[in-house]
């Protein structure tokens, strides 16, 4: 028991040090996720305001600060407190004899860093576009992903706000999907960490962009637009474009949908005037009974 106690201490209090270390340059730039988010969101908010898709969009757009505020509480606030959580997993596994090697099925230790870094970021980005699936198609796990389909207008920072509960599904799941690839070098993460941010964070701008013959590739501000949209086209029953940052496994499962590209449709979805505005609200909502 005491090794459970030492290792969510030491889970915590370790990821309070590296994010105070971040905050004061204490970390090598290329690693530093605290300094590297507010960087490429400044990016993405000038190429907003200079180069607008919906002109008629304020710079500051509705809940503009709240989705600010849900980037690093996603981030840094909630991983301080669920970093421990996972430590005291990571013993238990270990106690029950599950490794990162029990279940690799590719061993890539022995490939290029760039191909080991390719196949991690598509292998990673699969299991998301799954699991956002399932989000979208179980009512349990809906009733959390309303929170971030309560966007009402698009920006760059809408990427971040998301409920809690969508890391606690999201990071196992990905887990495991590096674990079936052995010999993966974690340090090499941060690079695939700040291509899915700035991705992400461009999918959710006012910019439009389509990328041209890679929209068959990339996910795009055009693509997932539509996903967010309040009223879902017959077919498509649950939602549609759910790519992360690729659009390959849409095309490839026939959940791509793109009508047009004006830009100027209604966000959200039926009842969205029900859900609690504010943040407080939005952290416990999904474990009460929805009302009919």
């Amino acid at each position: 028991m005491l090794d459970y106690f030492d290792a969510f201490i030491n889970g915590f209090l370790g990821t309070v040090r590296w994010t105070w270390k971040s905050i004061i340059f204490e970390v090598p730039w290329y690693t530093n996720y605290f300094w590297g988010l507010i960087l490429i969101s400044v990016l993405v908010w000038v190429l907003e305001i200079l180069f607008p898709w919906r002109k008629e969009q304020s710079i500051f757009r509705k809940d503009f600060w709240l989705d600010t505020f849900y980037m690093f509480f996603n981030f840094f606030i909630f991983a301080i407190v669920i970093n421990g959580v996972y430590k005291v997993l990571g013993v238990f596994f270990a106690d029950v004899g599950i490794t990162s090697k029990t279940l690799t099925i590719v061993d890539i230790a022995h490939w290029s860093q760039w191909v080991q870094l390719l196949v991690f970021f598509v292998v990673l980005d699969f299991v998301q576009w799954f699991t956002h699936v399932l989000l979208h198609r179980y009512p349990v796990l809906w009733e959390f992903h309303k929170v971030h389909h309560s966007v009402k207008e698009m920006g760059f920072a809408a990427h971040m706000r998301f409920h809690w509960m969508e890391n606690v599904l999201y990071k196992p799941l990905k887990t495991l999907g590096v674990m079936v690839l052995g010999g993966f070098e974690p340090e090499q993460a941060y690079i695939v960490h700040f291509a899915a941010i700035a991705i992400g964070h461009f999918n959710h701008s006012n910019i439009k962009l389509t990328y041209g013959p890679l929209k068959y590739i990339l996910n795009n501000p055009v693509m997932h637009l539509y996903h967010h949209a309040y009223n879902l086209p017959e077919g498509h029953r649950y939602g549609m474009n759910y790519g992360i940052s690729l659009s390959v496994w849409d095309y490839l499962f026939k959940t791509n949908y793109i009508p047009e590209s004006g830009g100027k449709i209604e966000l959200g979805f039926p009842g969205d005037d029900k859900l609690p505005k504010g943040f407080w609200g939005q952290l416990v909502h999904g474990f009460k009974k929805p009302k009919k």
